[in-house]
Order: C-alpha cells, then sequence, then structure tokens
C-alpha cells in the first residue's frame, strides 16, 4: 500500500475545501428563504391551470405535514424580514388567490386534517355575489378556525392599466370592507395576476397595506422587498403531478433560473436550445 505524501495529502484538503465552499454556496442560495405556495381552486370538477384534485391538493398538505413544515401566517414572515424575528423550523406561507368557493368546501378540511391554516386573499365585490366564489359565513368560520383573510382589490382589475384614483379605490375599498366584515386589520395585497409596477408599488404603500405579494417565482428572505414578495405558483402548465409540486419547493431558485435563462434564450430567437430546458 502506498503511502500518501505531503504533497497528495494538502492537495486533498484543498479539494475538499473547494468541495464543501461549492456544496455551501448552493445551500445558501438555491435553499435558504421562506416558500410561500400559492394556490387558486381545488375541486374535482374543472381541470384547468389554476385547478388541483382534491387528491393532488391532499397529497401536497400530507408531504408538507410529514416532512415537517410549520405554516406560519404574513405578520411572521414579514416580522423575520423587517426584524429578524426568529421563524418555526421549515415555515411555509401557504395562500390562495381569488376566494374560490371550493377553498372552503374542499381545500379547508383537507388542511384542517393536517392543523394547516392559510392566507386567503380575497376579490371582495366576488364575495356573496357569485356562485363560485366564498360567502362572508364561511369567510369568518374559516377565520375562526386559523385562516387569514387578505385583499385581492375589490374586482380583480390590471392595476397598471388603471388611474391612480381608480386604483386607491381598489386598494383602499377592499381593504375596509374586509376590515369592517372580519374586525380585524387588514396587512396585506397580493397583486391581480401579479401585475405592478414601481407607480402600484407606491399607491399600495400609501393605501396603508405592510406588504404586497407577486407571483414571482421565489422564496423570500431576510433582504426580500416588502412590496415585491416572491411566491411559488403551483399552478400554470398542463399537469399537476406531485413530483412537479416537489421540485418547485426543493428547488424553488434553480427553478427561477432555469425560466429566466428559457426567457433570455426565446428573446434572443433560440427556440431550439430553449426547447431543451424542461421548467417543472
Amino acid at each position: 500500500m502506498k503511502a500518501v505524501t505531503p504533497k497528495k495529502f494538502m492537495w486533498g484538503i484543498v479539494i475538499a475545501v473547494i468541495v464543501a465552499a461549492g456544496v455551501s454556496y448552493i445551500a445558501l442560495t438555491y435553499f435558504q428563504g421562506v416558500p410561500v405556495l400559492n394556490y387558486h381552486q381545488v375541486n374535482d370538477k374543472f381541470h384547468t391551470a389554476l385547478t388541483l384534485s382534491s387528491l393532488e391538493f391532499e397529497a401536497q398538505m400530507k408531504y408538507l405535514h410529514d416532512a415537517g413544515y410549520t405554516a406560519i401566517s404574513p405578520d411572521q414572515l414579514t416580522d423575520y424580514i423587517q426584524e429578524g424575528k426568529e421563524l418555526p423550523h421549515k415555515p411555509v406561507l401557504i395562500t390562495f388567490d381569488d376566494g374560490y368557493e371550493d377553498n372552503y368546501q374542499v381545500a379547508y378540511p383537507i388542511m384542517q386534517k393536517y392543523h394547516f391554516g392559510a392566507t386567503i386573499f380575497i376579490i371582495t365585490d366576488f364575495v356573496d355575489k357569485y356562485d363560485r366564489y366564498l360567502t362572508w359565513a364561511q369567510i369568518k368560520e374559516m377565520k375562526d378556525n386559523g385562516f387569514d383573510f387578505e385583499s385581492h382589490t375589490l374586482s380583480h382589475i390590471s392595476l397598471s392599466k388603471a388611474s391612480d384614483e381608480k386604483v386607491i379605490k381598489q386598494l383602499v375599498q377592499s381593504k375596509r370592507a374586509l376590515e369592517w366584515r372580519l374586525g380585524s386589520e387588514v396587512k396585506y395585497l397580493a397583486y391581480p395576476g401579479g401585475d405592478y409596477d414601481q407607480r402600484i408599488v407606491e399607491l399600495t404603500k400609501k393605501a396603508g397595506y405592510r406588504a404586497a405579494f407577486t407571483v414571482n417565482f421565489g422564496r423570500d428572505k431576510e433582504n426580500s422587498t416588502l412590496y415585491t414578495l416572491n411566491r411559488i405558483p403551483v399552478f400554470g402548465g398542463v399537469e399537476h403531478t406531485f413530483f412537479r409540486f416537489w421540485l418547485r419547493l426543493q428547488f424553488t431558485q434553480i427553478v427561477n433560473a432555469l425560466q429566466n435563462l428559457k426567457a433570455y434564450l426565446l428573446k434572443e430567437g433560440n427556440t431550439s436550445l430553449a426547447g431543451y430546458i424542461y421548467i417543472p
């Protein structure tokens, strides 16, 4: 058996340090931050880009439960970002946009089964008005059982295309309606369709919101901007497999980097090369 020379030993240490540094960099870059999951509909009637079946949704909630995730509130997330307050082990913020009735009928009992709460961003003019949307009675029951309800504007208009006056009306009146109905302060907004620009950010601050959520793909960290918070969309695509959900949750930043690369290639006209990039 050959003896290890001092020179080989030193090279071994150097390589080990480089590998350890690389692994640490990947861990810090791609796996840190808080995942904010973004859902819309959960039912067994439709099969659309925005709709998960009850079985698909339950498989995801069971995974989060069995893997030791703890559901947090928007307040906990913003306290972490602003003040560095400690979060529970493996935090996850679960959100729904629009306020569909199936959030109460299907998603709510599944989440109760696994002891999770969620935040639902409500289109306030749709409540008690359209059959597919929540009622105030349903919202009140869910709120009493640990769910948060925040604003998704009055009527889900494209904010960046509206005047300042219309935007303020959408932001302020939806906030007031929820506060009046639920008796608690509304501090968070989800931009309808993820549509925002710097003007909308400033008007959101002016309307009295503490933070706002986009549909930009990514996790949220201590240096995240409060009015452009990232989420992980659990929608889009042609199917909602568990593997797709798992990849998006575990490798959020890598998926985001792939999305950005594919978008760049398409912009530059490299459609054939872009076609090789798989986006879960």
